[in-house]
């Protein structure tokens, strides 16, 4: 049996939820609503009446400049 070259499995992470980032960064949910009124934190998208975050966007924005220590 011959294996096809060009398939290859891709690992796919799905978007989180308010309470899955909760968990993932250890804070309260309500602390993520305050961030989204004061258009801070991590980006976010609304799908109809639901939010969710995308955990590269999580991770990029857990990354940025204004989380490194002062120099």
């Amino acid at each position: 049996m011959s294996r096809n070259p060009r398939v290859r499995l891709v690992s796919v992470e799905g978007l989180w939820t308010p309470d899955e980032l909760s968990v993932y960064l250890d804070i309260p949910e309500k602390t993520l609503r305050d961030w989204r009124l004061k258009n801070y934190g991590p980006p976010w998208h609304r799908l109809g009446k639901h939010v969710r975050y995308d955990p590269a966007a999580v991770r990029t924005w857990l990354d940025g400049p204004e989380t490194m220590p002062a120099a």
